[in-house]
């Protein structure tokens, strides 16, 4: 399965080095290494060894298949294009530390909102950057972790639901995409061209989230039905943000096996910014780059992430199996149940 890392703050604005490359488990360098706290102990099954290999199946140590990255900037708005900030992409096929455009951007880029992606590609789905997430949508940037389960059977369908606008924005193979057009069809419902320039309430947001979910289920039910087949659970732990807001959710539809790992911090970003005293790896230890601010003026920020990107444990929770995460323009963090039947 694939990595990702979102961070929000509407105050302090993270340098991308600092969040994505220099810490020892940057997501940059999660294409081969793990740091998974918490997962062995959360809704352990009654055999303990397969709860270890169902671990293990859905948080892949291989994520060889692009990296993507958006960071939100206020550039077409101040040139009187929009209001609000608007997404900036970058995707590449190499491993990202080797990628001198990565390096520079991240070490001259900081911003108040970020995704980044690394990819294990699913089944046969092809390795091209349009297969990268995160996938924008105007405003909005989506991406995923996890899969869509019998997606071969059920593409057309799906195709067959997106709004014509939507489908005009599908460029890739992947069942992500795919999804995130039906998201962004259902958010955008009747609400004209421009629907996905404007920024919506998060419960809104959730309500078309949980839909899109229902109806790949539904769909997926349909196909296996036709075949006499029983159908799979699909993994959808998603991010979604316009800038200013972010959602995320972690689900699987199985009653007993776990979605793969998703985790969320309010404090960690201090250790991720240079500005301030710590260290993303060394307890105790400064990051050496000199201090401008003590950690109590370091700005309200949420980073929801596929593994934690420093070592402190204490400074990250597991999140919850079927669970949605909502921090609006307040960086209030609001947490409600994914309310899909299955």
């Amino acid at each position: 399965m694939c990595r990702w890392f979102a961070y929000l703050s509407a105050t302090e604005p993270c340098l991308l080095e600092d969040v994505l490359i220099l810490p020892d488990h940057a997501i940059a360098k999660q294409v081969h290494d793990r740091f998974l706290p918490y997962l062995f102990h959360f809704e352990p099954d009654a055999d303990r060894t397969a709860t270890k290999q169902e671990m293990s199946l859905r948080n892949s140590p291989y994520n060889l298949d692009g990296l993507g990255l958006v960071w939100y900037t206020t550039a077409r708005a101040e040139f009187g294009e929009c209001t609000g900030p608007r997404p900036v992409s970058y995707k590449i096929l190499r491993q990202p530390q080797t990628d001198p455009v990565f390096r520079s951007l991240c070490a001259g880029t900081a911003a108040h909102a970020v995704l980044a992606h690394i990819r294990a590609a699913s089944g046969a789905s092809a390795i091209t950057t349009y297969n990268a997430h995160p996938f924008a949508f105007g405003r909005h940037a989506f991406m995923h972790n996890g899969a869509v389960a019998h997606f071969a059977a059920v593409r057309r369908a799906m195709a067959l639901e997106l709004s014509e606008k939507a489908h005009e924005c599908v460029k890739g193979t992947t069942d992500s995409e795919m999804f995130a057009a039906l998201f962004f069809t259902y958010l955008g419902e009747g609400r004209g061209e421009g629907a996905w320039e404007e920024q919506y309430e998060l419960e809104e947001m959730r309500r078309c989230l949980e839909r899109a979910v229902g109806t790949v289920l539904r769909l997926q039910g349909e196909a296996m039905g036709r075949v006499g087949r029983a159908v799979e659970p699909s993994s959808l732990n998603i991010a979604i943000t316009d800038g200013e807001q972010l959602l995320a959710i972690r689900f699987r539809n199985s009653a007993t096996e776990h979605p793969p790992s998703l985790y969320l911090s309010t404090r960690a970003g201090v250790a991720l910014n240079r500005k301030f005293p710590g260290h993303p790896d060394k307890e105790g230890v400064d990051n050496g780059a000199g201090n401008v601010k003590t950690e109590e003026e370091h700005g309200d920020h949420v980073i929801i992430a596929s593994e934690p990107t420093t070592y402190r444990e204490e400074d990250w929770e597991l999140i919850p199996k079927n669970q949605c995460i909502m921090v609006g323009r307040d960086m209030v963090i609001r947490r409600a149940p994914v309310e899909v039947s299955f």
